[in-house]
């Protein structure tokens, strides 16, 4: 299955330049690379399952949870904020794939789990999914794949402690938002 028409191809990549720098390339290649895969994996998965990529992620976190996650956890493992995952909660829960209940101690707090009919529907979704992303980094030898892994998380690591180090913005002052040196112009 190919998702891509040849006007497809002219991607974020193409942006860059030769006299680029690496690091801009670097980030332009990973960004192609993802878009690609994400939008192949929209399609088949709406295709095949009549499921967005989006409520397939969250019952994914949810199957490395048995006992629930918070909806708050959920934003945050999904990197979205909690109007979106309550959005997406609300289809399942329609759907009757997961269920949604107040915390004993705390009923300002709702936990999400997959039901038994979720389970089911997740694991057949998840073997597919996981042979088409198989089968889409299969030209990339298992050992490059590896080291491929190795780095990005190195990378990952890297760009977390970069973030961490960045001056938060401070609040808005005579219209201007942003760094401490915004303030003083």
């Amino acid at each position: 299955m190919n998702a891509f028409s040849e006007s497809d191809r002219m991607d974020a990549e193409a942006a860059a330049s030769g006299t680029d720098h690496l690091s801009l390339r670097l980030w332009l290649r990973l960004l192609t690379c993802t878009t690609m895969i994400e939008r192949n994996m929209r399609e088949r998965m709406r295709m095949r399952f009549d499921i967005t990529l989006p409520r397939y992620e969250l019952m994914a976190q949810l199957a490395h949870a048995p006992k629930g996650l918070r909806m708050s956890d959920l934003s945050r493992r999904l990197m979205v904020t909690g109007g979106n995952v309550t959005g997406l909660t609300d289809q399942l829960v329609a759907e009757r794939l997961v269920v949604r209940g107040a915390m004993l101690d705390d009923r300002r707090v709702y936990t999400v789990r997959l039901t038994a009919r979720g389970r089911r529907q997740f694991r057949l979704m998840k073997a597919e999914h996981d042979r088409w992303i198989t089968d889409l980094l299969a030209a990339v030898p298992v050992e490059e794949r590896e080291a491929l892994h190795q780095l990005l998380g190195e990378l990952k690591a890297g760009v977390a402690n970069a973030l961490d180090a960045v001056v938060p913005p401070v609040a808005a002052v005579g219209g201007l938002v942003g760094r401490p040196e915004a303030e003083a112009r």
